[in-house]
């Protein structure tokens, strides 16, 4: 149990990291963890929305799909939050790429 909650945590951080500057792909892996909650991890539906957003960003249709679906379980708050946290992340690597 505790080498399947580091690999989960590994996965997590690694994904983040990536998906911060790159990959639609792991975008969405990290929107799916975070919907379904992996590991230890509890469901996040606002984390989970902001990655599938940014998943669609990068022309993930999967994380439209995904993002729409959740969508429809969160309040106009949650959703407004989600992407607050996804417009601060797209800001924030466009500096660091500066």
């Amino acid at each position: 149990m505790a080498n399947s909650l580091k690999s989960a945590q590994f996965l997590m951080e690694s994904r983040q990291s990536i998906a911060a500057y790159e990959s639609a792909e792991a975008c969405f892996e990290l929107g799916v963890a975070y919907s379904c909650g992996t590991g230890d991890l509890s469901v996040d539906l606002v984390e989970a929305h902001k990655w599938f957003n940014l998943a669609a960003l990068r022309g993930s249709e999967e994380g439209q799909a995904m993002r729409a679906e959740i969508a429809e379980e969160m309040t106009g708050r949650e959703i407004a939050e989600a992407q607050r946290q996804a417009r601060a992340l797209i800001a924030s690597t466009q500096l660091r790429a500066a």
